[in-house]
């Protein structure tokens, strides 16, 4: 691969160093690291810049716990939690199926903005998407038709993590 200089590097490198945080410490998460990864998701691409996917925030320590009992993928000792919805009512008032794939793509897209945001603020990021959805729902108060699609857990990395990615000619069979 050729390593890019000049503005991109940046970008590659924080691409390339971003990591999937499965073991949190229990330092809360700053009120501003918080902000500055919400305001992130305003830029994430969204299929004619409609922006179907709220983003809601979770750092209350009760609610955090009973998301986690709904959400058996959800890491432990997360510090706070980004909940990325559909709002399939707004949805359906631009034409859109509950179910078009295009509001799954931006939950993606969002999703991915959000861990590169965490990472660039130093936080570690787990998306999970092994949850109760109306559980989640309900325990958010979300309005009728805003159906929770992907949680995004936030906290410093713990000192214990799993080892990291390796070299992408192990982890993947390249054909010739």
């Amino acid at each position: 691969m050729t390593e890019r200089s000049g503005t991109a590097q940046p970008v590659y490198d924080a691409i390339r160093t971003r990591r999937v945080t499965r073991s949190m410490s229990d330092e809360p998460v700053a009120s501003d690291d918080l902000d500055q990864v919400l305001a992130a998701a305003r830029w994430a691409p969204s299929a004619g810049n409609r922006r179907l996917q709220p983003v809601v925030p979770v750092t209350d320590p009760l609610l955090l716990r009973l998301l986690r009992l709904v959400s058996p993928g959800m890491v432990p000792r997360p510090q706070a939690a980004l909940v990325v919805c559909v709002d399939t009512a707004r949805a359906a008032d631009f034409g859109f199926d509950p179910d078009w794939r295009g509001l799954y793509v931006d939950v993606g897209t969002t999703a991915a903005t959000l861990l590169l945001a965490a990472h660039a603020v130093g936080l570690g990021a787990c998306p999970v998407t092994s949850f109760s959805r109306a559980a989640v729902g309900r325990l958010l108060g979300l309005a009728p038709g805003v159906r929770p699609e992907l949680v995004v857990c936030l906290g410093h990395p713990a000192a214990d993590q799993p080892a990291t990615m390796s070299a992408l000619q192990q982890a993947a069979q390249l054909s010739s």
